[in-house]
């Protein structure tokens, strides 16, 4: 198959963007991407556009990728919708690779844009109540919560204030893994205060403020054993990618330094498995078709940007993606090895922790993360000499785990 290369990459900050819609944060993202790539939007050839909430925040329930991008003058090309939950940024970008290997273009976009922010809090928070099936909602969340029997949470450590549904699960989820592995919530506050201190150099992170990992265990609770500096936030902002095949990158003359090639982009689902069954997770199965597919494995990986809602999902990931062996991803934290500077670098953005989650960019924003640092220009984030890098993003919730899951891996 011809080599498809990610040639340009943009994004707005996260964070509570009260001034901009989702037209707006799309152009600045897309016009960001069209510049660093050197291209102007007429080369498009396809474009695909990742939004999970715009439908249930402002009743756009359909053609919202033609409306975002025909307001900047993109037309004329096909476009396609992408709704994959928390996944759908990283979808809409697997989707633009296959576009270009089936021959379609030689020249694609993929973008997500999310406004999620709302003074109306109900209507906020209920935005997730969609990620899991509705018909049997009431079951499914007992299903999960059991998964933390076993683990009392202590008096005083559930927030009176309103959170997503979701952040009980990973609590679930977190009390199920100390409770099999011996996991801490010292471990979980470990990745907290690492992300954060990563984020202090990223300029488009919705937060910028350090922490100790003292700090984050003493921060207000959401629900045990996760407390707020554990928790993704909800955020506006949007972030896309230009891509091209080899052919594209001759037509158009781009600079082949820093065009970066895409060595494995794969989406996965999850089975009804036993819960005791960690390596059958959705994400250690499409992790391995990726590491395949690429031609690579975990030890070859220079830097991972994961999906960190919680912290408890980085200690997941980081075992599902073959970094540690199972039960080890709190240990591997606490060590300091997924610090810049450590063994495998984690989320040098700040991850969804700090970095922000508006959910359809997510996946989006991680490539432009990964692709800055495979080009050397972090700054004083910098991974040194950074050559593969990874990319694994989740979204919504089927069974006793993510209902999809998306590896990405790039290389110089």
């Amino acid at each position: 198959m011809e080599d498809i290369y990610v040639v340009g990459v943009g994004m707005t900050p996260f964070g509570r963007l009260l001034d901009l819609g989702i037209k707006d944060m799309t152009r600045q993202a897309v016009e960001a991407a069209l510049a660093d790539a050197g291209v102007a939007a007429d080369a498009l050839r396809g474009a695909y556009f990742a939004n999970a909430s715009q439908g249930h925040m402002e009743g756009q329930q359909m053609i919202r990728g033609q409306v975002a991008l025909r307001s900047m003058g993109i037309g004329g090309i096909p476009v396609v919708n992408v709704e994959n939950a928390c996944a759908s940024g990283s979808s809409a970008f697997s989707l633009a690779v296959n576009f270009l290997r089936a021959g379609e273009g030689d020249v694609a976009l993929a973008v997500g844009a999310e406004k999620m922010y709302s003074r109306d809090r109900d209507l906020m928070f209920s935005v997730f109540d969609s990620a899991w099936d509705v018909h049997e909602a009431d079951a499914i969340r007992e299903r999960l919560l059991r998964l933390g029997e076993g683990i009392e949470p202590p008096p005083g450590t559930t927030s009176p204030k309103p959170y997503s549904v979701f952040m009980d699960v990973y609590a679930a989820f977190a009390r199920f893994h100390m409770k099999r592995f011996g996991t801490t919530q010292r471990q979980l506050a470990a990745v907290a205060a690492k992300n954060h201190v990563h984020s202090v150099h990223n300029p488009l992170s919705q937060y910028r403020e350090p922490y100790t990992v003292e700090e984050v265990l003493a921060a207000p609770p959401i629900t045990y054993p996760l407390t707020l500096p554990m928790c993704s936030p909800i955020s506006d902002g949007a972030a896309a990618a230009v891509l091209c095949t080899a052919a594209g990158l001759r037509r158009l003359g781009l600079d082949a330094r820093r065009a970066i090639r895409v060595l494995a982009s794969v989406i996965g689902t999850g089975t009804d498995r036993d819960p005791a069954r960690v390596e059958d997770h959705c994400t250690a199965v499409a992790a391995r078709r990726a590491y395949e597919r690429a031609g690579v494995g975990p030890e070859d990986v220079s830097v991972a940007e994961v999906h960190d809602a919680t912290a408890m999902g980085e200690i997941i990931q980081v075992e599902n993606l073959g970094f540690c062996a199972f039960g080890d991803g709190g240990p591997l934290s606490e060590r300091g090895e997924t610090r810049i500077g450590g063994r495998i670098p984690v989320n040098p953005s700040g991850g969804l922790e700090s970095k922000g989650h508006p959910v359809g960019a997510t996946g989006l924003a991680q490539i432009h993360e990964l692709v800055t640092q495979l080009r050397g220009e972090a700054g004083a984030r910098q991974v040194e000499g950074a050559r593969i890098a990874l990319a694994e993003n989740g979204g919504g919730l089927q069974g006793i785990e993510e209902a999809v899951a998306c590896v990405t891996i790039l290389g110089r």
